[in-house]
């Protein structure tokens, strides 16, 4: 009997397990390995650190979702993948889970590392989890007195943290902090010149700090210091300064990108190991580098899922596209957000509305497969 793994419940993995009673009925041994029993939405993660929603609004029931149609569900982290015996290796136990193919939606993580020293107090955007901690130490330290909170980092994902993080202050605690917005040289530098003054206006309207006066040089013991040699005190620290793939496919001596992601083809298919696949953050896609947004892993949905049937079945596989250009907008808090799309650049409450509307729909059409 062929055995389907996959490693991640992510966002490029949300037709397959909708689907893992097609699998099932044909006969194939289906297991999902995971951290956790749910997969948050990272798209409406700082919407949660704000308290726009509640944990439950943003994630899916993965264990339910697995076991209800017949699948095994691991709680645990894949460590490294043996792709000589097709073996994928825990983190947790000496267990090891035999594969015919196997499909990876590991996702990227954000890095530490920056930070020396003590780090009860760094909260990172990813895993999602994590957002529910800092948010229960912000309000304990904001209600007690004097609170900094230092955002490291000058792309949508700080942004969009600093001005969630003002929603929740401004809201719920006695003391109002100070957000410091730490952006290297330059404000949201890749974006469009439209999109850098909206996110600047509506930050500064906040009250958030915005600092470029160079990249910063280190972070320890409380202190934030940049290539000038100013130093900053920061109670509370968010490193939002880029996203690495999981370090599981460079442990595991198969192809990589130069971003340490599962290299694989125009089929969505490892280019050293033709029975493993991926999708989403994790990979590096050989034939056009890919920006780390979500709307990429849900474009893959379906290709993955049909390529992994074809690979069982030892059909023809279906090449991926990654299509044209994608629409952005930013949830910086309090409801108000930037929208962007082609020459369509405009800021304020509508543009929140229309995120909230995507982003709901989206996870709601998910979490139907729950029940």
């Amino acid at each position: 009997m062929k055995s389907l793994v996959l490693i991640g419940g992510g966002h490029a993995h949300m037709i397959t397990l909708s689907k893992l009673a097609s699998f099932i009925s044909k006969g194939y041994q289906v297991t999902v390995i995971q951290p956790s029993d749910y997969h948050y939405y990272s798209g409406m993660g700082p919407g949660m650190l704000g308290g726009t929603y509640q944990p439950d609004d943003i994630r899916f029931a993965t264990k339910k979702l697995v076991e209800s149609q017949g699948g095994r569900f691991v709680k645990a982290h894949a460590s490294h993948i043996d792709p000589e015996a097709n073996l994928v290796h825990l983190l947790e136990t000496d267990e090891t889970i035999h594969y015919d193919v196997l499909s990876c939606n590991a996702g990227s993580f954000v890095p530490k590392d920056i930070v020396e020293g003590e780090r009860d107090n760094v909260f990172t955007s990813k895993p999602i989890e994590e957002l529910n901690r800092a948010r229960q130490t912000i309000l304990e330290q904001a209600n007690k007195g004097a609170t900094s909170i230092a955002v490291l980092g000058g792309g949508p994902a700080a942004v969009e943290l600093a001005g969630n993080i003002h929603q929740l202050c401004k809201n719920n605690v006695a003391n109002k902090p100070t957000i410091q917005l730490f952006c290297g040289r330059s404000l949201m530098s890749g974006a469009p010149a439209r999109v850098q003054k909206l996110v600047r206006k509506l930050l500064t309207r906040k009250g958030i700090e915005i600092i470029e006066k160079g990249y910063i040089k280190k972070v320890a013991d409380g202190q934030v210091v940049i290539e000038n040699n100013e130093a900053y005190t920061a109670d509370i620290i968010f490193p939002a300064i880029g996203v690495k793939p999981s370090k599981i496919f460079a442990n595991s001596g198969l192809d990589i990108g130069p971003d340490g992601g599962l290299k694989v083809n125009a089929f969505l298919q490892s280019t050293s190991h033709r029975n493993i696949f991926g999708g989403g953050d994790c990979i590096y896609y050989a034939d056009q580098p890919l920006d780390k947004v979500g709307v990429y892993a849900v474009r893959q949905n379906a290709v993955l899922y049909n390529n992994l049937m074809a690979s069982l079945e030892d059909k023809p596989l279906e090449k991926f596209s990654p299509a044209g250009d994608y629409l952005l907008i930013y949830n910086l808090g309090d409801g108000e957000g930037v929208f962007s799309k082609w020459s369509l650049t405009f800021s304020g409450k509508l543009a929140f509305i229309i995120k909230d509307y995507i982003d709901t729909k989206f996870i709601k059409l998910f979490q139907q497969f729950e029940a």
